[in-house]
């Protein structure tokens, strides 16, 4: 007698065995994607490659969707940029191989602020003796270059608490 057809193997399938890996991507992308898109993630990457280190200078894309890229810029360069905004598409669509953007918009914001030089702070010369007493055991070296290092660092975040 001939043996009978197997059953279907969807349905045997244990529910906590092996799953495709699309059915799974939903859940572990879902909210990173919700924060930026693909689209925008790859294009941020991507932006000095695409406008070039001159324009990236001035300029971030700062939003991507529905054919749309809004992108932040400071002061005069917005009047520019819209004047480049064909050329700007075509390279864009250009870099992903297919019609992606359509229109560009530009946000003014302000320039960042420059960031302020990192604060030195020069230890009492009292400090510094008693510092250099507690560490006189040790051979000069790197180790007590680094505790000298360690306590300077100490005495300072003591002095902004």
């Amino acid at each position: 007698m001939a043996a009978s057809a197997p059953a279907d193997k969807g349905a045997e399938r244990h529910p906590y065995g092996p799953r495709p890996l699309a059915a799974l991507l939903p859940a572990l992308t879902g909210a990173a994607f919700r924060r930026r898109s693909p689209l925008a993630a790859r294009l941020l990457a991507d932006w000095e490659t695409i406008v070039g280190p001159a324009i990236a200078a001035v300029t971030v894309p700062a939003r991507a969707a529905g054919g749309v890229i809004s992108i932040s810029c400071s002061g005069p360069i917005a009047l520019e940029l819209q004047h480049l905004a064909p050329k700007l598409i075509e390279r864009i669509n250009i870099h992903f191989g297919r019609v992606l953007v359509k229109r560009l918009s530009f946000r003014q914001v302000p320039p960042p602020a420059p960031e302020a030089p990192p604060r030195t702070l020069h230890p009492a010369p009292e400090f510094e003796a008693a510092l250099a007493a507690r560490l006189a055991s040790l051979d000069d070296g790197p180790l007590r270059e680094a505790f000298l290092r360690l306590g300077r660092a100490m005495r300072a975040g003591a002095e902004r608490s």
